[in-house]
C-alpha cells in the first residue's frame, strides 16, 4: 500500500519531469515579437473583415521600418495620383489579394540582438502558405525590415518586400 510520502514523490517526480520536457518560456522581446505578429494576422481568421489594412502612412509606419514604410507610402500615392495600381497589387502578409483560412502558426528565431525572424504558416483557400518576417526592435517596438515569400509559380518576381521597392538589405 503506497504511502503519503511515495504518492506525494511520485507527483513531485511527475512535474519534474513534465516541465524539463516543457517548451522554453519566452523573453520579454519574443514574447513582444509574437504579440506584434498575431495582432497582424489575426484579422485575416475572422470572417468579414479586411485583415491587416495598410492604407495609410500611419499604418504604414505602425508595421514597417521607416525604410520600407516611405517606400511603400511613395508607391502608394504615386499610384492614386496617375490612377494606377502600385508595385504592391496584393496584400504582402499573406502574399495574396484573396483569403480564407481560420488558423497561423508563428516560429520565432532569435537572429542577432533587436531582430527577429517570424516564419508565419497557415493554409489560404486550401493553399499551404509560408510568410517570413524579418523584424527589427525600434526603440522598444517591433517593426517588419522585410516580407520573404514563396514564389516557386512565378520564379522571375520578387521574392521579398524589399525586393519589390528596389531597397538595398534584401536577401
Amino acid at each position: 500500500m503506497p504511502t503519503r510520502r511515495k504518492i506525494l514523490f511520485a507527483i513531485a517526480g511527475a512535474a519534474f519531469a513534465s516541465a524539463a520536457h516543457a517548451e522554453p518560456a519566452l523573453t520579454a522581446d519574443d514574447a513582444a515579437a509574437l504579440a506584434f505578429v498575431k495582432a497582424i494576422y489575426e484579422p485575416y481568421t475572422k470572417p468579414g473583415t479586411d485583415g491587416s489594412l495598410i492604407d495609410s502612412h500611419k499604418k504604414l509606419r505602425r508595421y514597417f521600418e521607416p525604410t520600407l514604410a516611405e517606400a511603400m507610402n511613395k508607391d502608394q500615392e504615386y499610384a492614386a495620383k496617375h490612377h494606377e495600381v502600385g508595385d504592391l497589387d496584393f496584400d504582402p502578409f499573406i502574399d495574396a489579394q484573396d483569403w480564407e483560412f481560420k488558423k497561423f502558426d508563428v516560429a520565432l528565431k532569435d537572429t542577432a540582438p533587436g531582430k527577429i525572424t517570424a516564419t508565419v504558416t497557415f493554409t489560404n483557400l486550401k493553399e499551404p502558405t509560408t510568410i517570413v518576417l524579418d523584424l527589427v526592435k525600434i526603440k522598444n517596438d517591433w517593426r517588419i525590415y522585410d516580407i520573404t515569400w514563396q514564389r516557386d509559380k512565378n520564379p522571375d518576381s520578387p521574392k521579398t518586400l524589399r525586393e519589390l521597392f528596389k531597397l538595398k538589405g534584401s536577401k
